[in-house]
């Protein structure tokens, strides 16, 4: 096995290349590279690490560390381990991941639907009411409106489905428009 030191802590190849590319997704996805690279790392680990021995495996500086644990405990990505004599806060992550995606999908939507789908409403109410507003634009609101609100009633009922039956429904992907009458096989 490879291995690499990142400052005074050991790292395999395949796991420091893990949390460099999620670093670098995390920053493609808007997430602080940082962010990023502590919930990688807290992922693989085998057990909860403090702040001290993430800073020193990632060569982070503290505070940045102490930042980005605060904003994932705040995706509730990763949660506080008490450990047994030791009075240090220890992190560690959420392993399930169809958790994880359901709590980032939550955290997006509270983040970035729901305040859209307000302006959105807004934006539409406005328009009606402005004689200035062209017809196309007043549609077009409407119909971005309409899209919006109907991804998140969307996103609502998938909460309800269950895994298992979650994850059938991925796996047929394109096929699965056969079955909705009318259609054929994409």
């Amino acid at each position: 096995m490879t291995e690499t030191t990142v400052n005074s802590q050991t790292l395999p190849a395949a796991v420091e290349r893990f949390v460099l590319h999620w670093g670098d997704l995390g920053g493609q996805w808007g997430v602080n590279r940082s962010v990023a690279q502590i919930h990688a790392l807290l992922y693989l680990s085998e057990r909860p690490l403090t702040a001290d021995e993430i800073a020193g495996t990632l060569g982070i500086a503290r505070s940045n560390v102490s930042t980005s644990l605060r904003e994932l405990l705040g995706w509730s990505l990763i949660r506080r381990v008490p450990m047994m004599n030791d009075r240090r806060d220890h992190f560690a992550a959420e392993t399930d991941l169809w958790e994880m995606v359901t709590r980032i999908a939550a955290g997006r939507k509270e983040r970035e639907i729901d305040p859209a789908i307000t302006a959105l409403r807004l934006c539409v109410a406005e328009a009606d009411g402005d004689a200035a507003i062209g017809a196309v634009a007043r549609e077009r609101l409407r119909a971005m409106l309409d899209f919006t609100e109907t991804m998140e009633r969307w996103y609502g009922q998938m909460l309800h489905v269950p895994r298992a039956t979650l994850a059938r429904l991925i796996r047929l992907g394109g096929r699965i428009v056969r079955f909705l009458p009318g259609r054929g096989e994409p």
